[in-house]
């Protein structure tokens, strides 16, 4: 019998079988001994195969190859991973830009390793009505930079609904990994596109300005009409990446990739190698930032159309690849 695990709660997975009746599960010893270096070898979103018993429950057997996944370095085991969803369509990364602030080392390394497995990814910035004037032109400029770089980006507010809309059409027929730190409010957005769910939230600590875990276990929701699925699952609070190579690491960045082609050396490292076109274009941004730093207010702008004409008209933005340069690569 096969179907699709739909919940993992720790030693128990729910399957959701091709027949329509969902089945407890356990998988079966000789998973721990093929060598798998994960520590869930069965993740939400597997399709399995599995064996029925007298009980009623089951035993999983076998795992189908899995299309893609999204997958971080297993906090507490160091040389082992922890499979956040596979098979996916799409992943929400849902962002907070105060109270707590979502790092941007943690956006960038969430989307290296959803770009590794050509996952695509929509940027979600939640609590838009609790944010100060201050705040909200930080978060403008963070959207600016991720869309600019190629990432679909929404500002929305879980609690008053505003914006919720126009996400969730981008939900439609598709199986889409929910995931951020804990606190940012992807409980609040779950309950507002799916009230009858009607999960557990709390209020961020005041003392540490981070979110508590009110979700424990990894599970697939179905949307309205059976038109997709969203998979809930728990705030995390660091992204450590996994399996990934150094010299690797550019290419899963668009905008540092996108400039790579034309380095002299098929393996250039961006970091010193002569004829780097990365290094040329990061010296040329810096350079006219300099310019602007000492020119005419009235010329500021007339520089950053000439040199720069995708970066952002505030003069003390970084252009996305100065910022992915500092903040991705330098920080895996």
């Amino acid at each position: 019998m096969k179907g699709l695990v739909i919940k993992n709660t720790g030693s128990w997975y729910t399957v959701l079988t091709d027949d329509g009746p969902t089945v407890d599960c356990k998988i079966k010893g000789n998973f721990r001994l093929r060598g798998i270096r994960s520590t869930n070898p069965v993740a939400v979103g597997d399709r399995v195969e599995i064996i029925t018993n007298q009980e009623g429950t089951a035993f999983i057997t076998e795992i189908e190859d899995r299309r893609n996944y999204i997958i971080r370095k297993s906090i507490n085991l160091s040389k082992q991973s922890h499979i956040l969803a596979a098979n996916v369509d799409q992943a929400l990364l849902v962002i907070t830009v105060a109270r707590p602030e979502t790092s941007t080392t943690f956006i960038d390394r969430f989307l290296a390793s959803a770009e590794a497995y050509r996952v695509p990814v929509i940027l979600t910035f939640n609590k838009t009505d609790t944010l100060a004037d201050d705040e909200l032109h930080y978060q403008q400029m963070m959207i600016s930079l991720y869309e600019t770089v190629g990432y679909e980006c929404h500002a929305i507010s879980a609690a008053t609904g505003d914006g919720v809309a126009a996400l969730t059409e981008k939900l439609t027929g598709k199986i889409t990994l929910l995931s951020g730190n804990s606190g940012v409010g992807k409980s609040t957005l779950i309950n507002c596109i799916l009230p009858d769910v009607n999960l557990r939230t709390a209020e961020i600590s005041d003392a540490h300005n981070t979110g508590m875990h009110t979700t424990t276990f990894s599970e697939m929701l179905r949307l309205p009409n059976q038109s997709g699925w969203l998979i809930d699952t728990p705030g995390i609070k660091g992204f450590g990446t996994f399996d990934m190579e150094r010299k690797e690491l550019t290419s899963y960045f668009k905008e540092i990739f996108e400039y790579s082609k034309q380095c002299r050396f098929s393996d250039c490292t961006h970091t010193h190698e002569p004829g780097c076109a990365v290094i040329r274009v990061i010296s040329l941004c810096l350079t006219i930032r300099m310019r602007i730093a000492i020119a005419k207010p009235s010329d500021s702008t007339r520089y950053l159309e000439a040199f720069c004409p995708h970066s952002l008209t505030d003069k003390h933005q970084m252009t996305p690849i100065e910022a992915r340069y500092s903040n991705g690569v330098s920080c895996f």
